[in-house]
């Protein structure tokens, strides 16, 4: 698929002011002020951040009626139910809040719950508010759901159980009648950074109780990790708090990881440093696993686990729902194809909506994900779920999904989201008449523009720029994601050295050379282009990264795109 590149906006006086202040090469500081990063003051916070700058968890509002709550709960030995969403934001949330309050209670008055994603679905469910009603909870801290659960929050408190929320989802007009409410969001919270997961949310949680029962920070720290894996999992900015929490947990995953991860580290077969990367296609998809095939639970027992043995018997459950995922994802991507392939409209239109009955309802938003990837159109893949079809949806950039959706409900049954991505359910007589008026409004909605994929450039550059100095520094940029990416070069006029080559009939292995500089580089699926690098010269956009092959570790391009001189 053909892409649109934009190098984005050099600014040549910033950049020369940061460049005489940092001493370091210009290249490198045009890239920090197109981040913000325009001053020494910000480059040192920026390269060397501290743990220090993490903001008091007392701003958040909400925070001293929640602690206050949990203290005269652990006073009067009320039992408390830690509830949580079953992704990894989730999951990393009640694991933490679990093994913290073990330090301050008993745990016979202890428990968590996590709602089974197809019996309940996301969020604060029935069945959820029932066990605690039956078990005899009279204190429910949610994590990462609970802000737009207002009905069964407020049924809740009239069965005389109180709620504390620590969310990140953007609040609604009306908000749960909860004991406390954590959430940045808020439109009166005064608390400094407002992109924090659901899993910060809760780490600012346990470090204003820390503070309370005079708990050390270190043994506040230990969380770093998991606290890190949600940042990755959640795609949240890695900017501000985030950045922060993501650098020292990864610090932590690599020297002292929780049993869970270093397991499904083990298992993985991966020996070397973990980057934010490893977090997001190693860690993250197996946790996430255990809730799309199974029950999330085993995920919490995972990191909760107190040995190697107990951690490697539940990592290798997720491993077999991963393996798992993996198929169903294959077989449906296939089978989605072949559906589209079919169909003598497609080309025509600017959507894509497919339904299989048959479908696994766990793997549908990948593989919405998938299809948007290799069409670049706003995507809907549907399965059927009792009497109802029900999916996900995904979106192309700039075009609010939710919106879109929000316009069609009258053929849905229910529908939740954001902009880029969104549920739904609807009846099965309504499948048509949703997809034509969800191709009706992209179709008045959408430009031609917006259905080819931008690439943003940070920099053009000539090969023999690249050198181990230059790449040293773009390493301490890390940890990588949302608004913090990983620098995108620009190089034009290079030649194939005869040496390139197709890999497996789908990758691209490179060999180029650019005046009398020579690099290998790998476009994982780009084989197609294999004729444009053979009819030398042509330009390239890449990121660069480290390979290592028997104890060598050498630079290599990342191709992105390709396209003719």
């Amino acid at each position: 698929m053909n892409k649109r590149w934009k190098l984005l906006p050099q600014a040549e006086e910033s950049t020369k002011q940061l460049a005489s202040e940092l001493k370091i090469d210009p290249s490198i500081c045009r890239i920090l002020v197109q981040r913000g990063v325009d001053s020494f003051e910000k480059a040192r916070s920026y390269f060397r951040p501290g743990l220090s700058e993490l903001h008091d968890p007392w701003m958040m509002k909400g925070m001293e009626a929640a602690v206050s709550r949990i203290q005269q709960a652990i006073e009067n030995q009320e039992k408390i139910l830690v509830y949580g969403d079953y992704d990894v934001d989730g999951t990393t949330s009640v694991a933490c809040m679990v093994h913290f309050m073990r330090r301050l209670m008993q745990p016979a008055y202890l428990d968590y719950y996590i709602p089974h994603r197809y019996r309940e679905g996301y969020g604060i469910s029935g069945q959820g508010v029932d066990f605690a009603i039956e078990k005899g909870y009279s204190l429910v801290i949610a994590l990462d759901c609970g802000i737009k659960s207002c009905a069964l929050i407020g049924y809740a408190k009239e069965k005389g159980i109180d709620f504390i929320i620590c969310d990140h989802h953007l609040p609604g007009a009306e908000l749960p009648v909860a004991v406390a409410i954590l959430n940045p969001k808020q439109q009166d919270c005064n608390y400094p950074y407002k992109d924090l997961c659901g899993c910060g949310v809760g780490f600012k949680l346990i470090s204003a109780l820390a503070e309370r029962f005079a708990i050390s920070m270190d043994e506040v720290y230990v969380y770093l990790d998991l606290v890190a894996t949600a940042i990755a999992a959640d795609i949240v900015p890695m900017t501000g708090e985030n950045r922060i929490l993501a650098f020292f947990g990864l610090d932590r995953a690599n020297k002292l990881p929780n049993p869970g991860i270093a397991a499904l580290k083990e298992l993985s077969s991966f020996s070397g440093d973990m980057s934010i990367s490893n977090l997001v296609f190693m860690i993250a998809p197996r946790v996430n696993a255990a809730g799309r095939m199974d029950d999330a639970r085993k995920a919490v027992q995972l990191f909760l686990s107190e040995s190697k043995d107990e951690a490697l018997y539940y990592a290798e459950q997720l491993h077999i729902d991963n393996d798992e995922r993996k198929a169903a994802d294959q077989i449906i991507t296939k089978e989605a194809l072949a559906l589209i392939e079919s169909d003598s409209t497609f080309p025509n239109r600017k959507t894509t909506v497919v339904y299989q009955p048959h479908w696994h309802k766990g793997v549908v938003g990948i593989v919405a994900s998938r299809l948007t990837e290799y069409y670049y159109r706003p995507t809907v893949v549907l399965t059927r779920s009792g009497d109802q079809l029900a999916g996900s949806a995904r979106s192309v950039a700039g075009f609010n999904l939710y919106e879109a959706i929000d316009a069609c409900g009258t053929h849905l049954s229910a529908y939740g989201g954001h902009f880029a991505a969104a549920g739904l359910s609807m009846h099965p007589d309504q499948l048509e008449n949703f997809r034509e008026a969800f191709e009706k409004v992209a179709a008045e909605k959408l430009t031609e523009e917006q259905l080819t994929p931008e690439l943003l450039i940070n920099l053009e550059i000539n090969l023999d720029q690249i050198q181990p100095s230059f790449y040293r520094i773009l390493a301490q940029m890390e940890p990588f994601g949302p608004e913090n990416m990983r620098p995108v070069f620009l190089s034009r006029n290079v030649q194939d050295t005869g040496y390139s080559s197709v890999l497996k009939e789908q990758h691209l292995k490179l060999v180029v050379k650019q005046g009398g500089k020579t690099m290998t580089g790998i476009f994982f699926r780009g084989a197609h282009f294999y004729p444009i690098v053979q009819q030398a010269p042509f330009d390239i956009v890449f990121t660069l990264e480290e390979n290592e092959y028997r104890g060598t570790r050498t630079l290599q391009l990342h191709i992105l795109d390709i396209r003719p001189t």
